[in-house]
């Protein structure tokens, strides 16, 4: 396997702002973090007859491109092992030359079959979504395929879990000075920080931090914990489904149709960790000392 590949520090813009304080204001510098589309093509089919698809545009804090293509393609159920993908990488818009930077392609391999018709991105929106919870469950299970966590998944300690907010925070270096990013850390069962990844989107985050794991080899991530810095939707819970996660955290609170995936995909779902508390919402067995 691969090592995980470094942090790099999100980029942040400084502005110039009105500072009020009670009645008093004051003209000051702010830093604010950076929000800009990446548009994301495919490129698929046999070497002697490549084909081009416009997958997604998706709105991103730069940085960890390629890890963000990757962890989309495996929870879309696009690939399924790093292998799948030849190369990721950046490239000109003949339209926008200066937009370099927010174009990239994924290069499929030759043998994985792409699906167009599945291709039609469905986003399930925290509340009248329009779709019952069984059949978007079911719709994950027929496109994502989720990974089962297996009988040795670990279980760890309610006190370990106590400590996994504290270490977060303190690797969030661009949050501490825009308080506009959220975060995802990918912790050992034994609680080391592996991996943390920032994004002005909290699905993006997500993504950059499982898309890492594929890129250096080490999905599923059946011994390993995800801390998320918001709350758990479900489609974050879908996700982490898929890369084999057995053991969810989160900051914030889960929504229902989030804690009917996670019980449906046997994963333990925790929310509301923080300040020496957490409520445990399913498959509590993996949370031991209670």
């Amino acid at each position: 396997m691969r090592p995980l590949a470094p942090y790099i520090q999100p980029s942040a813009e400084r502005t110039t702002v009105q500072r009020v304080t009670g009645s008093a204001t004051a003209r000051a510098t702010d830093l604010l973090a950076v929000e800009a589309p990446l548009e994301i093509s495919l490129g698929y089919g046999p070497a002697h007859q490549r084909q081009t698809h416009s997958l997604a545009v998706t709105m991103r804090t730069p940085g960890h491109d390629a890890e963000l293509v990757a962890g989309f393609l495996l929870s879309e159920g696009i690939v399924q092992q790093s292998v799948d993908i030849q190369i990721i990488e950046h490239q000109a818009d003949p339209r926008r030359p200066e937009e370099r930077g927010n174009v990239i392609r994924a290069e499929l391999a030759p043998g994985v079959v792409l699906q167009l018709d599945r291709l039609e991105r469905h986003f399930y929106t925290t509340s009248s979504c329009g779709v019952c919870g069984k059949t978007s469950i079911a719709a994950v299970r027929a496109s994502s395929c989720p990974v089962p966590a297996p009988a040795d998944s670990p279980r760890v300690p309610a006190t370990l879990i106590h400590q996994l907010p504290a270490r977060q925070r303190a690797a969030q270096q661009v949050f501490e000075q825009t308080g506009g990013l959220h975060a995802t850390a990918l912790f050992s069962a034994a609680g080391e920080l592996l991996l943390l990844r920032e994004d002005v989107g909290r699905h993006n985050a997500f993504d950059k931090v499982v898309g890492a794991a594929l890129l250096a080899g080490q999905v599923p991530l059946s011994q390993r914990i995800i801390l998320l810095s918001g709350r758990a939707s479900f489609e974050l819970v879908q996700k982490a489904a898929v890369a084999g996660v057995a053991i969810l955290a989160a900051v914030g609170a889960p929504s229902s149709l989030a804690v009917e995936a996670a019980e449906e995909f046997g994963l333990t779902l925790l929310g509301f960790v923080r300040q020496e508390r957490f409520n445990i919402y399913t498959h509590a067995q993996r949370i031991t000392e209670l």
